[in-house]
């Protein structure tokens, strides 16, 4: 998962296509080639591997996959789902059903004081409280869960601290409750970071609350990846005069559920649930035979793509090849660096 130009949705399709990360590794540079790289592709190498799960042993903290304790069961189901977590507490806690409380940096006392009062109670009905340990709403959901029952998910490294004030928190959480990161440690989140952060809150969670949101803010954007994973979103209504409620006010007009207490929220979740399976089978590449594309076929799926993002089955169809051979040549593509592939599900150039 750390070679170049290998992203969540490549992990998936390389394990799915050659049963095992070992065999994947072995033709990941002949795959880069056939995809025109110049280079052979960076691979990860095992010494590096063994040198970062060190690391991470000795800060208390371990890399976990699906189907392992420590992963939470719906993630893995999101498209995009990271490979790995570090993760770093009791990570039995990412059995529980999970619900997500976020909202704005610069909350309102009164929105700290209903972010607080729903993390308890949902604590209390054995949900599991999740959140970006932001300031504000996030802090304030986190430091509201008794007994540890809830999960931070950080941008950075399990050992970057961010925001600074909220070392003492972090620390907290990291003994009694749970922390998760997709980002290897030493690494420093970065503005791009923050969005991929908040597809795996609104993806571990079965529903999410936006207590207070301006209407550009990240808070927005883990509702809109909420809804495109089918999870549900809940939104706190508040005056039209407080820019921190343009943001859930808009949710609400655009279907969200309008939220006023917890119960409401209990309630909504009491349809019946279903456990996501402790074990995972990759998706394979369709067709029983092994495609072997030629240098026109691969010079035509090129031709069909732009830097606009389009759908894999538009390309598959507009080509009229196998769909095998046309997801094995976007596969060469995108380790070669020449595409790039949207958790939507798209592909562009580069």
């Amino acid at each position: 998962s750390q070679s170049e130009n290998v992203g969540p949705a490549t992990f998936r399709q390389l394990i799915g296509r050659y049963g095992s990360a070992a065999a994947a590794l072995e033709v990941l540079p002949e795959l880069s080639v056939k995809g025109g790289s110049s280079r052979p592709i960076r691979v990860f190498s095992e010494e590096d591997a063994e040198a970062v799960m060190d690391q991470a042993r000795e800060l208390g903290a371990s890399f976990v996959v699906a189907g392992e304790t420590g992963y939470p069961p719906l993630l893995y189901h999101i498209s995009g789902a990271p490979p790995l977590l570090c993760v770093k507490g009791n990570l039995a806690l990412a059995e529980l059903q999970c619900v997500a409380i976020v909202g704005a940096r610069n909350a309102s006392a009164g929105g700290r004081k209903f972010a607080r009062q729903l993390s308890a109670e949902l604590s209390e009905e054995g949900y599991l409280v999740v959140s970006g340990l932001a300031r504000g709403i996030d802090t304030a959901a986190h430091e509201a869960a008794p007994q540890g029952r809830t999960a931070a998910v950080i941008a950075g490294g399990i050992d970057n601290v961010y925001p600074p004030e909220n070392a003492e928190l972090q620390k907290t959480i990291s003994e009694s409750g749970l922390l998760l990161t997709e980002m290897l440690p030493g690494a420093v989140p970065r503005a791009e970071h923050f969005p991929r952060r908040n597809r795996i809150i609104s993806g571990m969670s079965r529903a999410i609350i936006v207590v207070e949101a301006a209407l550009r803010s990240g808070s927005l954007i883990t509702a809109r990846l909420a809804g495109e994973q089918g999870r549900d979103v809940f939104a706190v209504p508040g005056s039209p005069l407080d820019p921190r409620a343009e943001g859930t006010n808009k949710l609400i007009k655009e279907g969200a559920t309008l939220l006023t207490s917890s119960a409401e929220v209990i309630e909504g979740l009491r349809t019946e649930y279903t456990a996501m399976p402790r074990t995972f089978s990759e998706p394979e590449l369709p067709g029983d035979e092994p495609f072997e594309a030629s240098p026109s076929d691969r010079k035509l799926v090129l031709s069909l793509l732009s830097p606009t993002p389009i759908d894999v089955d538009d390309v598959i169809r507009e080509s009229r090849l196998p769909a095998a051979m046309v997801l094995g040549i976007l596969l060469e593509l995108e380790l070669a660096g020449k595409v790039s592939r949207s958790a939507q599900q798209k592909v562009s150039l580069f």
